[in-house]
């Protein structure tokens, strides 16, 4: 497994993200990124501090950087929050 994973937070249930991070975790990564765009920001934000705080006691949150994507969808331009999140041993 490498060292550094990263894990996309969208509309599944939440547990799932979680536990996908716990996994990576558990496989020998080392950094694992949690990102998010939009409306799942906040979900993101929640799984790293479950995971952090419930399931793997001895990762703290690395770095946190926020931006934003640019994009067109149907002829108009659009810009997107996102959140990348860097939970590490």
């Amino acid at each position: 497994m490498t060292e550094i994973s990263e894990v996309f937070i969208g509309k599944k249930p939440f547990m799932n993200y979680v536990t996908a991070v716990v996994m990576q975790f558990n496989s020998g990564s080392k950094v694992t990124f949690v990102k998010a765009r939009g409306q799942h920001i906040s979900r993101a934000v929640d799984v790293a501090e479950v995971v952090k705080n419930r399931f793997v006691k001895d990762i703290e949150v690395k770095e946190v950087k926020i931006g934003s994507q640019d994009f067109e969808s149907e002829g108009r331009k659009i810009r997107v929050s996102t959140i990348e999140i860097a939970l590490g041993k």
